[in-house]
C-alpha cells in the first residue's frame, strides 16, 4: 500500500510488529491453558511468561533458512526463553496460531474502521440538519426531476452509513472467533478445553467445527463489508462531483488556498479528493472477490489463500480507513452555493411542477389522464424548448380555458409542498 494512501492508526495494526506481538499472546494463552490442565508445571509457565519475548528481525533471519514463517516464529520465540521455550507451540499447527491471531487482527481493524465510520456518520448528519430544509431540484436520470431538500439528500447518506455500520458489526460477530483443533480440527493433539481457556482469554467466540483453518467465507464477510462501505463512499463522492461540475456549480469540496487544479489551466478546481475516493472504491470491491475466491479451498486446506490475504487485508482495511478519513474531512468542509442551487431550481421554468399539475387536472377537474397528459408534456416541452415559461404557456392553453383559473394554477408551483414532510422523514434519525 502507497505510504501517502495509508493511517498510522490502520498501519500499527498492520505492522509485523503487531502481527507477531499478538502471535506471541496466543501463545502464550495456550501455555497458560495447558498449565492449568496440569501440562506444563507452574515454574515453567512462570519462566515462559517472564522471558517470552519476539523480534521481527529475528523472525526474519530464522525464516530465510527454514522457509517456514510459523516455525521461524516459534523458534524466536523459543530462544528467548530457554529449555522452556519446548512448551511453546505445543499440540499447535501454524493455522492455530495464524487463523486466532488474524481474527484478534481483523477485529481490532473493524473497531477502527467502526470508530471513523461514527465520525463520518456524524459529519453528514450535520449537513443534513443545516440543510433540513433548503429546496433544491431532485435528479433523476441526471435530469431535473422534482424540488426535494439538501438536507434530504445528506440524510440519505447518514441511513445508508448505519447499514454500512450494522454490517460491519455483523462482520465482526463473524471473525471473532478463534481456532486451536489442531491439524484437521479433530482436537487430537489440543483437547477442546485449551481452545475454550484461550478464546475466552483473547475475547474470542468458540467455532462450532473448523478443519485446519477457520473458513474464509467468514473473512470474506468482512472484505465484503468494507467493499459495500466503499460503495456507500463512492455513492457519496459521484455525488458530489456531479454537483460540483461546472454546469451544476451547486456543492464543491474543498479546496486550499494554495491549491492548483490543472498545471495547464489555472481557472480548474477539480473534485479531485472525491475522484480519489471513488478510485480507492474500486479496489476494495476487488479485493472482495479475492477473498471470496479464497473459500473454496482443496480438502481440509491448501494455502493457496495465505499469499493473497497477507496483501488484501492490510490494503484493505488501509484503503477503507483512508476513504472514511478523507470523505469526512470532505464533508466537513463542503462549499455549498445557495444562490446557484435557487437558479438551477428555476431553470426548467417551472416544468418541474408538471406531476402536479397533471394529477390536479385528473382529480379536481376530472381530465383524463391522456388527455390532461398531454396538455402538461406538450407545454412542459415547449418550456424545456424555450417558448416560455411553463405557468404561461399553460394559462394560454386554449384546452385549459375556463377550466382552471390564474390563482389555482399558481398555487400549483409552491415548492414548499414538495417538502412539507422533511420533518416526518428526519424523525427516524432523532
Amino acid at each position: 500500500m502507497i505510504d501517502r494512501y495509508t493511517t498510522k492508526e490502520m498501519s500499527d495494526i498492520w505492522s509485523e510488529e503487531n502481527r507477531l506481538d499478538v502471535m506471541l499472546k496466543v501463545e502464550l494463552a495456550v501455555c497458560e491453558a495447558w498449565a492449568k490442565l496440569g501440562e506444563i508445571p507452574g515454574e515453567a509457565l512462570d519462566d515462559i511468561l517472564k522471558k517470552a519475548s519476539v523480534s521481527a528481525s529475528r523472525v526474519a533471519e530464522i525464516e530465510a533458512e527454514t522457509h517456514h514463517d510459523t516455525i521461524a516464529f516459534v523458534s524466536a520465540v523459543a530462544e528467548t526463553i530457554g529449555e522452556n521455550g519446548r512448551f511453546v507451540h505445543l499440540g499447535l499447527t501454524s493455522s492455530d496460531v495464524l487463523d486466532t491471531a488474524s481474527s484478534v487482527i481483523l477485529r481490532q481493524s473493524l473497531e477502527l474502521i467502526n470508530s471513523n465510520l461514527s465520525d463520518l456518520r456524524r459529519a453528514v448528519l450535520d449537513k443534513a440538519n443545516e440543510n433540513k430544509y433548503l429546496p433544491c431540484i431532485g435528479r433523476t436520470h441526471g435530469i431535473h426531476a422534482e424540488p426535494m431538500t439538501l438536507g434530504l439528500k445528506f440524510l440519505n447518506w447518514a441511513a445508508e452509513l448505519d447499514r454500512d455500520a450494522e454490517r460491519i458489526a455483523l462482520a465482526e460477530k463473524q471473525i471473532a472467533v478463534g481456532k486451536i483443533s489442531g491439524a484437521v480440527g479433530t482436537y487430537a493433539m489440543c483437547p477442546p478445553e485449551i481452545e475454550k481457556i484461550v478464546c475466552e482469554k483473547l475475547g474470542l467466540s468458540l467455532p462450532d467445527v473448523t478443519n485446519q483453518i477457520l473458513q474464509r467465507d467468514r473473512h470474506a464477510a468482512v472484505l465484503n463489508a468494507l467493499a459495500l462501505l466503499g460503495c456507500g463512499l463512492e455513492r457519496m463522492a459521484t455525488e458530489i462531483r456531479h454537483l460540483q461540475r461546472t454546469e451544476v456549480a451547486e456543492v464543491f469540496e474543498p479546496f486550499a488556498k494554495k491549491q492548483k487544479g490543472s498545471s495547464a489551466m489555472p481557472h480548474k478546481r477539480n473534485p479531485i479528493k472525491c475522484e480519489r475516493v471513488c478510485g480507492m472504491a474500486r479496489l476494495l470491491r476487488a479485493y472482495a472477490t479475492t477473498a471470496m475466491e479464497n473459500v473454496a479451498l482443496w480438502h481440509e486446506r491448501d494455502i493457496s489463500h495465505s499469499s493473497t490475504e497477507r496483501v488484501i487485508w492490510p490494503d484493505s482495511f488501509n484503503i477503507a480507513h483512508f476513504m472514511l478519513r478523507d470523505l469526512k474531512s470532505i464533508v466537513d468542509g463542503l462549499v455549498i452555493d445557495k444562490d446557484k442551487i435557487q437558479k438551477n431550481l428555476d431553470l426548467t421554468g417551472g416544468a418541474i411542477y408538471s406531476q402536479r399539475v397533471l394529477l390536479t387536472l385528473v382529480d379536481k377537474f376530472k381530465l383524463s389522464r391522456e388527455a390532461a397528459y398531454a396538455v402538461v408534456q406538450s407545454n412542459a416541452m415547449r418550456t424545456l424548448g424555450g417558448e416560455g415559461s411553463f405557468f404561461d404557456l399553460l394559462m394560454s392553453d386554449e384546452r385549459l380555458k375556463g377550466l382552471i383559473d390564474e390563482a389555482e394554477l399558481r398555487s400549483l408551483f409552491d415548492v414548499g409542498f414538495y417538502t412539507k414532510h422533511v420533518d416526518y422523514i428526519f424523525k427516524n434519525f432523532e
